[in-house]
Protein backbone atom coordinates (compact mmCIF):
# COMPACT_ATOMS: atom_id res chain seq x y z
CA UNK A 1 0.00 0.00 0.00
CA UNK A 2 3.02 2.13 0.49
CA UNK A 3 3.94 1.98 -2.82
CA UNK A 4 0.65 3.24 -4.36
CA UNK A 5 0.92 6.20 -2.05
CA UNK A 6 4.45 7.01 -3.27
CA UNK A 7 2.82 6.97 -6.87
CA UNK A 8 0.52 9.41 -6.22
CA UNK A 9 2.25 12.99 -6.52
CA UNK A 10 -0.10 16.10 -6.23
CA UNK A 11 0.34 19.37 -8.55
CA UNK A 12 -0.65 22.28 -5.61
CA UNK A 13 0.06 24.48 -8.69
CA UNK A 14 -2.53 22.38 -11.10
CA UNK A 15 -6.19 23.92 -11.95
CA UNK A 16 -6.96 20.32 -11.99
CA UNK A 17 -8.74 19.44 -8.41
CA UNK A 18 -7.27 17.36 -6.42
CA UNK A 19 -9.62 14.74 -6.20
CA UNK A 20 -9.38 14.41 -10.38
CA UNK A 21 -5.69 14.02 -9.64
CA UNK A 22 -5.79 11.15 -7.31
CA UNK A 23 -8.02 9.68 -9.78
CA UNK A 24 -6.14 9.86 -12.60
CA UNK A 25 -2.53 9.28 -11.24
CA UNK A 26 -4.94 5.86 -9.98
CA UNK A 27 -5.94 4.87 -13.54
CA UNK A 28 -2.56 5.87 -15.07
CA UNK A 29 -0.75 3.69 -12.89
CA UNK A 30 -3.19 0.87 -13.01
CA UNK A 31 -2.49 1.04 -17.05
CA UNK A 32 1.07 1.29 -17.02
CA UNK A 33 1.00 -1.63 -14.72
CA UNK A 34 2.43 -0.56 -11.50
CA UNK A 35 -0.36 -0.93 -9.50
CA UNK A 36 -1.91 -4.57 -10.09
CA UNK A 37 -5.47 -6.02 -10.23
CA UNK A 38 -6.12 -7.29 -6.95
CA UNK A 39 -4.25 -5.05 -4.87
CA UNK A 40 -5.42 -3.87 -1.86
CA UNK A 41 -5.42 0.01 -1.70
CA UNK A 42 -4.95 2.50 1.31
CA UNK A 43 -8.39 3.52 3.56
CA UNK A 44 -9.92 6.91 2.94
CA UNK A 45 -8.51 7.66 6.36
CA UNK A 46 -4.65 6.14 5.53
CA UNK A 47 -4.41 8.26 2.26
CA UNK A 48 -5.51 11.48 2.96
CA UNK A 49 -3.07 11.59 6.04
CA UNK A 50 -0.43 10.22 3.51
CA UNK A 51 -0.87 12.60 1.01
CA UNK A 52 -1.92 15.73 3.55
CA UNK A 53 -5.50 16.00 1.90
CA UNK A 54 -8.72 16.13 3.53
CA UNK A 55 -10.81 12.88 3.84
CA UNK A 56 -13.71 14.43 1.91
CA UNK A 57 -11.27 14.60 -0.94
CA UNK A 58 -10.15 11.50 -0.80
CA UNK A 59 -13.65 9.97 -0.55
CA UNK A 60 -14.59 11.52 -3.79
CA UNK A 61 -11.80 10.16 -5.49
CA UNK A 62 -12.46 6.89 -4.28
CA UNK A 63 -16.32 7.44 -5.28
CA UNK A 64 -15.61 8.36 -8.45
CA UNK A 65 -13.51 5.44 -9.29
CA UNK A 66 -16.02 2.89 -7.79
CA UNK A 67 -18.94 4.13 -10.02
CA UNK A 68 -16.51 3.86 -12.62
CA UNK A 69 -15.88 0.16 -11.18
CA UNK A 70 -12.04 0.54 -10.95
CA UNK A 71 -12.73 0.20 -6.54
CA UNK A 72 -14.66 -2.04 -5.09
CA UNK A 73 -14.97 -2.42 -0.96
CA UNK A 74 -15.13 -5.90 1.01
CA UNK A 75 -16.70 -5.50 4.08
CA UNK A 76 -14.44 -5.99 7.01
CA UNK A 77 -11.19 -6.46 4.60
CA UNK A 78 -10.93 -3.27 2.88
CA UNK A 79 -10.41 -1.59 -0.96
CA UNK A 80 -9.21 -3.08 -4.10
CA UNK A 81 -8.31 -2.68 -7.51
CA UNK A 82 -10.80 -4.69 -9.71
CA UNK A 83 -10.57 -6.34 -13.25
CA UNK A 84 -12.52 -4.13 -15.66
CA UNK A 85 -12.43 -3.23 -19.42
CA UNK A 86 -13.45 0.18 -18.21
CA UNK A 87 -10.37 0.99 -16.27
CA UNK A 88 -8.44 2.95 -18.64
CA UNK A 89 -11.67 4.44 -20.46
CA UNK A 90 -12.33 8.03 -18.97
CA UNK A 91 -16.21 8.21 -19.63
CA UNK A 92 -18.25 11.16 -21.37
CA UNK A 93 -21.83 12.37 -20.47
CA UNK A 94 -23.34 13.62 -24.16
CA UNK A 95 -25.53 15.82 -22.81
CA UNK A 96 -28.76 17.48 -24.78
CA UNK A 97 -31.77 19.17 -24.93
CA UNK A 98 -33.54 16.58 -27.46
CA UNK A 99 -32.34 13.57 -29.49
CA UNK A 100 -32.92 15.34 -32.94
CA UNK A 101 -31.71 13.86 -35.87
CA UNK A 102 -29.48 16.78 -35.88
CA UNK A 103 -28.47 16.50 -32.45
CA UNK A 104 -27.56 12.38 -33.30
CA UNK A 105 -25.11 13.40 -36.08
CA UNK A 106 -23.26 15.80 -34.12
CA UNK A 107 -22.83 12.59 -31.56
CA UNK A 108 -22.12 9.78 -34.00
CA UNK A 109 -19.59 12.06 -35.46
CA UNK A 110 -17.74 12.72 -31.60
CA UNK A 111 -17.77 9.43 -30.61
CA UNK A 112 -16.54 8.36 -34.19
CA UNK A 113 -14.03 10.68 -33.81
CA UNK A 114 -13.53 10.01 -30.38
CA UNK A 115 -12.84 6.17 -30.91
CA UNK A 116 -12.68 3.10 -28.22
CA UNK A 117 -10.51 4.48 -25.84
CA UNK A 118 -13.44 6.77 -24.38
CA UNK A 119 -16.77 5.58 -22.86
CA UNK A 120 -19.37 8.06 -24.12
CA UNK A 121 -23.20 8.04 -22.97
CA UNK A 122 -26.35 9.94 -24.77
CA UNK A 123 -28.66 11.40 -22.51
CA UNK A 124 -31.39 14.04 -22.85
CA UNK A 125 -32.88 16.43 -20.11
CA UNK A 126 -35.79 17.16 -22.92
CA UNK A 127 -35.29 21.09 -22.28
CA UNK A 128 -36.61 20.70 -18.79
CA UNK A 129 -35.07 22.59 -16.18
CA UNK A 130 -35.87 20.20 -13.10
CA UNK A 131 -35.25 16.94 -15.68
CA UNK A 132 -31.70 18.70 -16.28
CA UNK A 133 -30.61 19.45 -12.77
CA UNK A 134 -31.83 15.27 -11.60
CA UNK A 135 -29.44 14.24 -13.84
CA UNK A 136 -26.58 16.25 -13.16
CA UNK A 137 -26.75 15.52 -9.53
CA UNK A 138 -26.95 11.18 -10.20
CA UNK A 139 -24.09 11.97 -12.84
CA UNK A 140 -21.91 14.38 -11.18
CA UNK A 141 -19.41 11.95 -10.13
CA UNK A 142 -19.10 9.71 -12.41
CA UNK A 143 -17.96 11.12 -15.60
CA UNK A 144 -14.97 12.48 -16.18
CA UNK A 145 -16.23 15.28 -19.09
CA UNK A 146 -19.45 16.72 -19.47
CA UNK A 147 -20.68 17.92 -23.54
CA UNK A 148 -23.59 20.02 -22.76
CA UNK A 149 -26.26 21.40 -25.31
CA UNK A 150 -27.94 23.96 -23.21
CA UNK A 151 -31.13 24.89 -24.55
CA UNK A 152 -34.51 25.65 -22.05
CA UNK A 153 -37.97 26.17 -22.20
CA UNK A 154 -39.60 28.84 -19.67
CA UNK A 155 -42.86 28.16 -18.26
CA UNK A 156 -44.53 29.53 -21.02
CA UNK A 157 -42.67 27.08 -23.73
CA UNK A 158 -40.49 29.84 -24.87
CA UNK A 159 -36.68 29.17 -25.49
CA UNK A 160 -33.84 30.52 -22.93
CA UNK A 161 -30.29 29.66 -22.85
CA UNK A 162 -29.82 28.77 -18.87
CA UNK A 163 -31.81 29.10 -15.92
CA UNK A 164 -29.74 30.62 -12.20
CA UNK A 165 -30.08 26.99 -11.29
CA UNK A 166 -28.67 25.42 -14.55
CA UNK A 167 -25.60 27.99 -14.63
CA UNK A 168 -24.88 27.55 -10.78
CA UNK A 169 -24.87 23.86 -11.66
CA UNK A 170 -22.26 24.10 -14.62
CA UNK A 171 -20.33 26.47 -12.89
CA UNK A 172 -19.11 23.65 -10.56
CA UNK A 173 -17.97 21.61 -12.97
CA UNK A 174 -14.30 21.92 -13.84
CA UNK A 175 -13.52 23.91 -16.51
CA UNK A 176 -11.29 21.52 -18.64
CA UNK A 177 -13.84 18.59 -18.20
CA UNK A 178 -16.55 20.63 -19.50
CA UNK A 179 -17.72 21.66 -23.60
CA UNK A 180 -20.55 23.73 -24.24
CA UNK A 181 -22.44 22.70 -27.07
CA UNK A 182 -24.64 24.34 -29.70
CA UNK A 183 -25.97 27.31 -28.20
CA UNK A 184 -23.15 30.35 -26.92
CA UNK A 185 -25.90 32.69 -25.14
CA UNK A 186 -25.27 31.72 -21.56
CA UNK A 187 -23.57 33.55 -18.30
CA UNK A 188 -20.73 30.69 -17.66
CA UNK A 189 -17.78 31.57 -15.61
CA UNK A 190 -14.08 30.70 -16.77
CA UNK A 191 -12.22 29.98 -19.13
CA UNK A 192 -14.23 26.61 -20.53
CA UNK A 193 -14.19 25.04 -24.02
CA UNK A 194 -16.88 25.49 -26.29
CA UNK A 195 -18.13 24.59 -30.12
CA UNK A 196 -21.07 26.74 -30.81
CA UNK A 197 -23.27 28.51 -34.15
CA UNK A 198 -23.97 32.34 -33.56
CA UNK A 199 -27.23 32.13 -34.51
CA UNK A 200 -28.14 35.69 -35.10
CA UNK A 201 -25.01 36.60 -36.94
CA UNK A 202 -24.79 33.70 -39.16
CA UNK A 203 -28.07 33.32 -40.47
CA UNK A 204 -27.90 37.24 -41.56
CA UNK A 205 -24.53 36.19 -43.06
CA UNK A 206 -26.39 32.92 -44.78
CA UNK A 207 -29.03 35.19 -46.08
CA UNK A 208 -26.21 37.67 -47.43
CA UNK A 209 -24.79 35.02 -49.68
CA UNK A 210 -27.96 34.48 -51.06
CA UNK A 211 -28.67 38.21 -51.62
CA UNK A 212 -29.13 37.82 -55.03
CA UNK A 213 -31.59 35.00 -55.50
CA UNK A 214 -33.66 36.59 -52.67
CA UNK A 215 -33.98 40.04 -55.00
CA UNK A 216 -36.65 38.37 -57.06
CA UNK A 217 -38.88 38.18 -54.04
CA UNK A 218 -41.07 40.60 -52.38
CA UNK A 219 -41.77 39.54 -49.25
CA UNK A 220 -40.05 36.56 -46.86
CA UNK A 221 -43.04 34.77 -44.80
CA UNK A 222 -40.84 33.32 -41.56
CA UNK A 223 -42.16 30.21 -39.91
CA UNK A 224 -41.38 30.54 -36.48
CA UNK A 225 -43.01 29.05 -33.50
CA UNK A 226 -42.41 30.85 -30.37
CA UNK A 227 -43.51 28.39 -28.42
CA UNK A 228 -43.07 24.81 -27.92
CA UNK A 229 -42.24 21.56 -26.46
CA UNK A 230 -38.48 22.04 -27.53
CA UNK A 231 -38.38 25.65 -28.58
CA UNK A 232 -36.11 26.97 -30.88
CA UNK A 233 -33.79 30.12 -29.72
CA UNK A 234 -34.80 33.83 -30.31
CA UNK A 235 -31.37 35.11 -31.82
CA UNK A 236 -32.37 32.29 -35.02
CA UNK A 237 -35.66 35.31 -35.36
CA UNK A 238 -33.88 37.97 -34.67
CA UNK A 239 -31.07 37.03 -37.32
CA UNK A 240 -33.72 36.85 -39.96
CA UNK A 241 -35.83 40.19 -39.02
CA UNK A 242 -32.60 41.73 -39.12
CA UNK A 243 -31.68 40.83 -42.76
CA UNK A 244 -35.05 41.87 -43.51
CA UNK A 245 -34.76 44.88 -41.92
CA UNK A 246 -31.38 46.31 -43.11
CA UNK A 247 -32.20 45.33 -46.47
CA UNK A 248 -35.86 46.86 -46.72
CA UNK A 249 -37.44 43.60 -47.44
CA UNK A 250 -41.23 43.56 -46.76
CA UNK A 251 -41.67 40.45 -44.24
CA UNK A 252 -43.68 38.64 -41.74
CA UNK A 253 -43.66 36.50 -38.88
CA UNK A 254 -46.27 33.38 -38.59
CA UNK A 255 -46.09 30.62 -35.48
CA UNK A 256 -47.46 27.99 -37.88
CA UNK A 257 -48.39 27.26 -41.78
CA UNK A 258 -52.26 26.65 -41.35
CA UNK A 259 -55.01 26.01 -44.08
CA UNK A 260 -55.69 29.92 -43.86
CA UNK A 261 -51.88 30.52 -44.74
CA UNK A 262 -52.24 32.21 -48.39
CA UNK A 263 -49.40 31.82 -50.87
CA UNK A 264 -49.22 34.10 -53.54
CA UNK A 265 -46.71 34.92 -56.22
CA UNK A 266 -42.90 36.40 -54.99
CA UNK A 267 -43.46 35.43 -51.88
CA UNK A 268 -40.80 33.15 -49.94
CA UNK A 269 -41.04 31.23 -46.95
CA UNK A 270 -38.22 30.13 -44.19
CA UNK A 271 -39.61 27.35 -42.35
CA UNK A 272 -37.99 25.64 -39.20
CA UNK A 273 -40.16 22.63 -38.33
CA UNK A 274 -40.05 20.41 -40.64
CA UNK A 275 -43.92 19.60 -40.32
CA UNK A 276 -44.21 23.06 -41.34
CA UNK A 277 -41.90 22.62 -44.30
CA UNK A 278 -44.30 19.36 -45.41
CA UNK A 279 -47.40 21.91 -45.26
CA UNK A 280 -46.04 24.79 -47.23
CA UNK A 281 -44.81 22.67 -50.27
CA UNK A 282 -47.82 20.93 -50.30
CA UNK A 283 -50.10 24.27 -50.27
CA UNK A 284 -47.26 25.26 -53.24
CA UNK A 285 -47.72 22.22 -55.31
CA UNK A 286 -51.70 22.46 -54.73
CA UNK A 287 -51.43 25.97 -56.40
CA UNK A 288 -51.15 27.43 -59.59
CA UNK A 289 -47.43 28.56 -58.68
CA UNK A 290 -44.28 26.84 -59.05
CA UNK A 291 -42.10 26.20 -56.51
CA UNK A 292 -38.53 27.64 -57.04
CA UNK A 293 -40.01 30.41 -59.53
CA UNK A 294 -42.90 31.78 -58.11
CA UNK A 295 -42.27 30.85 -54.53
CA UNK A 296 -39.49 30.17 -52.72
CA UNK A 297 -38.67 27.94 -49.80
CA UNK A 298 -35.89 27.59 -47.21
CA UNK A 299 -36.00 25.18 -44.55
CA UNK A 300 -33.72 25.60 -41.55
CA UNK A 301 -30.40 22.35 -40.88
CA UNK A 302 -30.25 20.09 -43.73
CA UNK A 303 -30.64 16.67 -44.25
CA UNK A 304 -30.32 13.98 -46.93
CA UNK A 305 -34.34 14.09 -47.70
CA UNK A 306 -34.36 18.09 -48.07
CA UNK A 307 -31.37 17.39 -50.53
CA UNK A 308 -33.00 14.76 -52.40
CA UNK A 309 -36.24 17.00 -52.74
CA UNK A 310 -33.87 20.26 -53.96
CA UNK A 311 -35.29 22.36 -50.63
CA UNK A 312 -32.55 24.93 -50.11
CA UNK A 313 -31.58 25.24 -46.46
CA UNK A 314 -29.96 27.57 -43.67
CA UNK A 315 -27.28 24.81 -42.31
CA UNK A 316 -24.37 24.36 -39.95
CA UNK A 317 -22.13 21.32 -40.27
CA UNK A 318 -22.96 19.32 -37.61
CA UNK A 319 -20.22 16.51 -38.56
CA UNK A 320 -17.84 19.18 -37.86
CA UNK A 321 -19.30 20.56 -34.68
CA UNK A 322 -19.16 16.67 -33.27
CA UNK A 323 -15.23 16.40 -34.60
CA UNK A 324 -14.36 19.56 -33.03
CA UNK A 325 -15.83 18.54 -29.40
CA UNK A 326 -13.69 15.53 -29.59
CA UNK A 327 -10.74 17.00 -30.80
CA UNK A 328 -10.80 18.96 -27.27
CA UNK A 329 -10.64 16.07 -25.87
CA UNK A 330 -8.49 14.37 -27.66
CA UNK A 331 -5.64 17.44 -28.17
CA UNK A 332 -6.47 18.33 -24.33
CA UNK A 333 -6.35 22.18 -25.60
CA UNK A 334 -8.76 24.36 -23.94
CA UNK A 335 -10.54 26.38 -27.27
CA UNK A 336 -13.58 28.54 -27.91
CA UNK A 337 -14.90 26.78 -31.82
CA UNK A 338 -17.11 28.40 -33.82
CA UNK A 339 -19.25 26.53 -36.69
CA UNK A 340 -20.48 28.82 -39.06
CA UNK A 341 -24.09 28.76 -40.28
CA UNK A 342 -24.03 28.42 -44.44
CA UNK A 343 -26.73 28.77 -46.77
CA UNK A 344 -26.91 25.87 -49.41
CA UNK A 345 -28.79 26.90 -52.69
CA UNK A 346 -31.13 24.70 -54.00
CA UNK A 347 -33.95 23.95 -56.76
CA UNK A 348 -36.77 25.56 -54.16
CA UNK A 349 -35.36 28.55 -54.17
Amino acid sequence: MQIMVDLIHLDPNSVVPKYLQIIDAIVHHITIGNIKIGDKIPSINKLSQDIYLSRDTVERAYSVLKKRKVLVTVQGKGTYIVDTDSIAKPKVLFFVNKLSPYKTKIFNSFINKLGDNYKVDLHSYHSDESLFLELMEKYKSSYDYFVIAPHFRNKDLTHISTTEKVTKVINKIPKENLILLDNCDYDIQGDFNEVYQDFKKDIFSALEQAKGSLAKYNKLTIVYPRTSFYPYPKSILDGLQNYCIQNNFKFEIIEEVTDGTEVESKNLFITLEDNDLVKVVNKIRSSKYNLGKDVGVISYNDSPLKKLLGITVITANFESMGNQAANIILEQKKGKRKIPINIIKRESM
